[in-house]
């Protein structure tokens, strides 16, 4: 558990520390591009100066002086309208969509109004007069857009921050594909490896209960240490299926249920009582009896754990349209809201000496071996938990 949220606490970490690096790159684009469109604006107001002092050019006036000035203007889109509308001139507009002449005037204007609209323009008076400015035909307007490489900039952040959301997003389903397939080789090669180890003893334990059987035919005590010899070869069957694809085969599933309860039954405190809840026809379902048998188990004893050996456990079977559903309810302590989601996780673990596999075993069992679902259904703190299992006909 302690493992799990450590886990946790570096996600949230490297979340916070993404939206942080996030939000900076916007403000600096955002005050880059602030500072570039106050200079175009500058640049703007000494193009219009140019037109005025072009238009009220004498004998005096440098007009190459002028001309460059306007001349020199090769990024911002300009339009130059008279104070009736009409277009006078226009630089850096780009008319290739446009087929005759009337379609790129009707273009130009367009635009010019949109400009107006967006008060992207500067006014300027024709004469000296400060008061012409008031009459109709004395001004123009400059009117202007953002240059290409300023529309760039300010769509290049969110271009940058995608693409590298993407990445990272691939980098962690990769690294999470990559770390779940080695634990699955781990856990597989451990199976097996266990499974090979206790075949040895066991072989060994059966046939020296043979003996025993020959030598001590009336001793009582005999049965019981031959169920528990088959109990270790049944384990070590189920160990030995871990990583291989065992077929399923028509099993009732009441039998395997029952076949649960009646061995907790004998190795449980008295204090535990166990409900069953099975329906009266029989339910066939394909499985592996062994493996399901093992998760079963598996949530009986985290059961009477979260009980302390004390509490009442239902065992539910239900037949719910295509799908048969199988219940295991505690009165145990419950699971926290933010653990639910970790409960099938590898290491997650709410006891002092747990691994953590048991329920990650039993998530694999269902899921990749009888195609199926298991699920915490609904869990209170000291109320209990009930888990849910979904097998489809």
């Amino acid at each position: 558990m302690q493992w799990t949220d450590q886990i946790r606490r570096v996600k949230i970490f490297l979340v916070l520390a993404a939206v942080i690096i996030a939000v900076a790159s916007l403000v600096v684009s955002h005050l880059l591009i602030r500072d570039l469109a106050k200079e175009e604006h500058n640049k703007m107001a000494v193009w219009a100066e140019a037109m005025r002092t072009l238009n009220n050019a004498d004998e005096n006036t440098d007009i190459n002086l002028v001309l460059k000035v306007i001349n020199g203007n090769n990024t911002i889109p300009v339009i130059v309208l008279d104070s009736n509308g009409d277009v006078q001139a226009y630089r850096n507009i780009d008319l290739k969509s446009c087929k005759t002449e009337a379609d790129s005037v009707q273009r130009v204007e367009k635009l010019g109004k949109e400009m107006l609209l967006e008060r992207q323009v500067i006014r300027i008076a024709l004469n000296e007069d400060a008061d012409s400015i008031s009459r109709s035909d004395d001004y123009i307007n400059v009117c202007y857009a953002d240059s290409v490489m300023l529309r760039r900039l300010a769509s290049y952040p969110y271009i940058q921050l995608g693409v590298v959301m993407i990445f990272v997003v691939i980098a962690i389903f990769a690294l999470l594909t990559s770390k779940r397939a080695e634990q699955n080789k781990v856990w597989v090669g451990l199976s097996k490896e266990t499974a090979h180890q206790l075949g040895t003893p066991i072989s060994s334990l059966m046939a020296w209960t043979e003996i025993l059987k020959e030598t001590h035919p009336d001793d009582p005590l005999i049965p019981e240490m031959d169920k528990d010899v088959k109990r270790l070869q049944l384990i070590a069957d189920r160990f030995s299926k871990i990583g291989s694809l065992p077929e399923p085969v028509e099993t009732n599933l009441k039998e395997i249920m029952q076949h649960v309860v009646d061995y907790m039954d004998r190795r449980t405190s008295r204090k535990v009582q166990m409900i069953c809840r099975f329906p009266e026809e029989d339910v066939i379902v394909r499985i592996n009896a062994s493996l399901f048998e093992w998760v079963i188990e598996n949530l009986c004893k985290n059961a009477v754990d979260a009980m302390e050996g004390a509490g009442t456990i239902t065992l539910t079977i239900l037949k719910e349209g295509a799908r048969a559903v199988v219940e295991v309810a505690d009165t145990g302590k419950g699971i926290r809201k933010k653990d639910i989601g970790n409960v099938f996780k590898p290491g997650f673990t709410t006891k002092k000496r747990g691994w953590g596999l048991g329920l990650s075993l039993a998530k694999r069992i269902v899921e990749e071996y009888h195609h199926g679902k298991i699920y915490v259904k609904k869990s209170e703190l000291g109320v209990g938990t009930t888990f849910r299992i979904e097998l489809f006909w």
